[in-house]
């Protein structure tokens, strides 16, 4: 399916749920969903022949960082990064109070990052209460 169609699928499954929300509305949740799926995923990390590395966060200021740990040398070397899950989340945020939606952000990149629904969301039992914001 193209990504139009994914966000016209993405306004039925809200629509179902009593969320009718404009396509770019219902659009910047699906593009909020693949950017946290995939900051989850670079915050788990991943590794080749030469170096491992992951987003981490400083721990005094909370700024994310791409932190590379090179197999053939001790210590780490950081780099600054923009925030793209915090800019994401403020735009789901956004988008939520204008429908008087709730929103669940879930970190494990192994399933849909975002959860949407009229009511809040438990943490325990989004999946089940809320729309999953990937097709």
């Amino acid at each position: 399916m193209s990504a139009r169609q994914d966000t016209y699928q993405l306004m039925r499954d809200l629509s179902a749920r009593g969320l009718d929300m404009s396509f770019e509305d219902a659009n910047t949740l699906r593009r909020a969903q693949l950017t946290l799926r995939r900051w989850g995923e670079l915050e788990c990390g991943d590794s080749d022949q030469y170096a491992s590395y992951a987003i981490e966060r400083d721990e005094e200021t909370g700024k994310p960082y791409r932190t590379v740990y090179r197999h053939d040398r001790n210590g780490r070397e950081r780099y600054a990064i923009p925030d793209r899950e915090a800019g994401a989340l403020r735009r789901v945020a956004e988008v939520c109070k204008r429908y008087g939606a709730h929103y669940y952000h879930q970190g494990d990149p192994r399933g849909c990052a975002l959860y949407v629904a009229p009511v809040p969301l438990p943490d325990n039992d989004y999946n089940r209460v809320g729309v999953a914001c990937c097709v």
